[in-house]
């Protein structure tokens, strides 16, 4: 099967202590296909400018992700620019050009309205329920979300969480989505509300798999020289749900293995500017990093 994967396609501009990069081929649903094509099928539904660089998702395409969703129209292309502190704790965005992305209006191909898994990247609730309102019954239904929309789009978004089966989120997200200062106490509050699994994401500290009365932690993948974190939740994403899908299971012991390969992904993006380590990555990498995370974080979860 695939996954349908719907979110931004962006240019990106990046200062870090590393270096900086500009017109960088970046977003949501680029950084999650990366991941996820080393482990799965992905259609890729968005929309990019006359100035995208089509060209260089080449080695994408190449690795069997299929960019029929992807709509070239006149205008520009969605951009966003930020500069990390030394330590990368902190991130100011220099500025944000919506472009064509403004009047994005997600169309869902038929033949992409059986994917199996869908993953609904960091964009509006309301176009992330247009795209719910297309797909034909999948089996999971992923998403992502951010400050911006827990505080400017509470209605919409809940009624998104009311059709998840995963969240994706940060910590600090969880906490301002639930309004409760207590990571447990917040996941058990989101889950009220639809979804039966968050995945809180942790930076270096990991992740932790929340599922319904258990919680399973998997450490993050000691990198030793941080280029640049752009992507790196998204990257999280597409090696998490990548494995479910490849897996073809969706139960607890399968969502604790996926957070091995999403904190592997995760670990891979933050190691170059834009997408740049996953040009040349291979599977067998991944599933190496995967495998020994696996062996630190243990297999068994949790009950709460």
């Amino acid at each position: 099967m695939a996954i349908l994967a719907v979110g931004s396609v962006a240019l990106d501009a990046v200062e870090t202590r590393a270096g900086s990069v500009d017109g960088v081929i970046g977003g949501s649903a680029v950084f999650f296909s990366a991941a996820a094509s080393l482990l799965t099928e992905v259609r890729v539904v968005g929309v990019v400018g006359h100035d995208y660089p089509v060209a260089q998702l080449g080695f994408l395409r190449q690795r069997g992700v299929d960019f029929e969703g992807l709509v070239q129209v006149p205008g520009e292309s969605f951009f966003w620019g930020g500069r990390y502190s030394d330590d990368f704790r902190t991130r100011v965005t220099t500025e944000t050009r919506l472009g064509v992305f403004a009047d994005f209006n997600p169309a869902v191909l038929p033949a992409y309205c059986d994917s199996r898994v869908v993953f609904l990247g960091n964009i509006d609730p309301d176009l992330q329920m247009k795209v719910l309102d297309q797909v034909r019954a999948p089996r999971l239904v992923a998403a992502d979300t951010m400050n911006f929309w827990i505080e400017r789009t509470p209605g919409p978004l809940r009624r998104v969480l009311a059709r998840l089966d995963v969240l994706l989120v940060n910590d600090e997200e969880a906490v301002q989505l639930a309004g409760d200062d207590d990571l447990a106490g917040a996941v058990g509050r989101i889950q009220g509300l639809g979804p039966a699994v968050v995945v809180v994401k942790r930076a270096e500290a990991g992740s932790v798999v929340f599922g319904q009365n258990w919680a399973f932690e998997c450490p993050a993948w000691p990198v030793a020289n941080v280029i640049d974190p752009t992507g790196a939740g998204d990257a999280f994403a597409g090696g998490f749900l990548g494995y479910l899908d490849h897996a073809g299971s969706f139960d607890r012991e399968a969502l604790c293995q996926a957070a091995a390969y999403g904190s592997a992904t995760g670990s891979y993006a933050v190691e170059a500017f834009s997408v740049d380590r996953f040009r040349a990555l291979e599977t067998s990498a991944v599933v190496r990093r995967a495998r020994s995370l696996q062996e630190l974080g243990g297999s068994s979860w949790t009950n709460l």
